[in-house]
């Protein structure tokens, strides 16, 4: 079992705090995003599942840029170049597969 509570929050970017799980094959990130942080334009192996919880995120993914609220899914392919902006205080849920070795590495 893990609890959430138990693992230390770590600032990957300004504004982008993040609690994370990892399995051989993937990670689970918990994030909590600042209003008006920005997430650079970026790609990576990855394939990655973002569930915003709360809050309102644009994402832009391969050009096209849409609102996600609370309970809508992005699906990011590999290599697919995105970024964001969190439009409100916002907590996230990612899935990346295959796991992140460079997140892992900062626990």
């Amino acid at each position: 079992m893990i609890n959430l509570d138990d693992i230390t929050a770590r600032q990957i970017i300004p504004g982008f705090s993040a609690k994370f799980v990892h399995t051989p094959s993937m990670t689970l990130s918990y994030w909590d995003v600042k209003k008006g942080a920005v997430l650079p334009n970026h790609k990576h192996v990855h394939e990655q599942v973002t569930q915003v919880e709360e809050g309102e995120f644009e994402l832009t993914i391969e050009g096209q840029t849409k609102v996600y609220t609370k309970g809508m899914v992005a699906l990011i392919p590999s290599w697919a170049e995105h970024s964001g902006v969190a439009l409100t205080d916002c907590k996230i849920f990612d899935i990346f597969t295959p796991v992140r070795e460079d997140y892992k590495a900062i626990q």
